[in-house]
């Protein structure tokens, strides 16, 4: 659509038209235009305008109106070409900023918050995926003696999770062994992941050696209880939007949320690119998403760990306000999982 040329007018009425709908929800005729809007131009030039850019496929108009509203591929020239890229305002950038550093140091607690913010910020429904191919690495582990044959293990994960588990021996050990124990396998494995342990744990023999096994084992099971999870926010409120007032709509943006299918070739899309993607109607590509817009960023960091942060609505979007939050926002994410990953290899 990109490639398609319009007179500065009619990229001009385009623009009006998309901003007036994503506003009220209610066609847009000329007169309307003409009355709000200081063109140069009479009412009638307005409705030629209008007529030539249903013509090009870019604008239709309801049956019961006069008025005229965007059609999906009015939506893809406007993002491409028309959208200004609006950042936050500074005060809602460091509301949300603050928010952040507030939370917990957990991805759950993160992603948590990510979804709520943008579902506030652009008045549709958000969702964000743990991480994928994430190599969680070891912080800090403590052994402590509870009974004469019974230790507790604490582990602390990278990511801020704490892992707890009783190990139960055969012989009793002194504490003063335990903390031994614990100060070796911290200098040896502290920063390892699960692909790191298994060489590392080469030299370890007996206890040792035994706990060492434990923290791999609580590693491999974190990895995979971190990649299957969907957080969701705000489908509530979409739902409320005049658009999805009968069922095949309401269904198709709960199959976006609900269906992992469908979110796995998402995923596997987006996670190609560097910046923000505006996804409206499937781009061809996805049938189950008529009527439908996600603006979708990936986050984490290189060749570590990412996940998909984005929001879900109708095509009738306020697309320069919801790029600038899911871009905000994968942006602190970023920056928090550099933290806690450090940088790209």
């Amino acid at each position: 659509m990109t490639e398609l040329q319009l007179s500065q007018r009619r990229k001009q009425v385009l623009r009006i038209v998309i901003q007036e709908y994503v506003e009220n929800a209610q066609p847009v005729g000329s007169q309307s235009i003409a009355k709000k809007y200081d063109l140069g131009v009479s009412a009638a030039t307005i409705r030629n305008d209008l007529a030539a850019l249903e013509k090009a496929g870019l604008l239709t108009h309801p049956h019961t109106s006069a008025g005229r509203i965007p059609t999906d591929g009015g939506y893809r020239y406007f993002v491409a070409n028309l959208m200004a890229h609006t950042d936050l305002p500074s005060h809602e950038r460091h509301m949300i900023r603050h928010q952040f550093h507030q939370a917990r140091r957990e991805i759950d607690q993160w992603l948590r918050l990510s979804t709520a913010v943008l579902a506030k910020a652009s008045t549709g429904a958000a969702l964000a995926t743990s991480p994928r191919s994430i190599s969680n690495r070891v912080k800090h582990l403590e052994l402590i003696g509870i009974q004469d044959t019974v230790v507790l293990l604490v582990l602390v994960l990278a990511t801020g999770t704490l892992k707890q588990q009783l190990i139960t021996l055969e012989q009793p050990i002194f504490q003063e062994e335990l903390s031994r124990a614990s100060n070796q396998l911290n200098v040896e494995i502290a920063g390892a992941t699960a692909v790191d342990l298994p060489e590392k744990l080469e030299g370890f023999t007996g206890f040792t050696r035994e706990v060492g096994e434990l923290v791999l084992n609580t590693l491999l099971q974190s990895e995979e209880q971190i990649t299957d999870r969907v957080y969701r926010h705000g489908l509530a409120q979409v739902l409320a939007e005049p658009e999805f007032t009968d069922g095949p709509q309401v269904s198709r943006i709960v199959q976006v949320f609900e269906q992992r299918t469908l979110l796995q070739e998402i995923y596997d899309d987006v996670m190609e690119l560097s910046d923000v993607q505006v996804m409206i109607a499937g781009e061809g590509r996805f049938g189950d998403m008529q009527d439908i817009s996600l603006v979708l960023s990936r986050y984490g960091v290189p060749d570590r760990v990412s996940g998909l942060l984005g929001v879900v609505g109708p095509m009738r979007m306020p697309y320069g306000r919801t790029v600038g939050a899911v871009r905000y926002v994968a942006t602190l994410l970023n920056e928090l999982m550099h933290q806690l990953y450090g940088p790209s290899r």
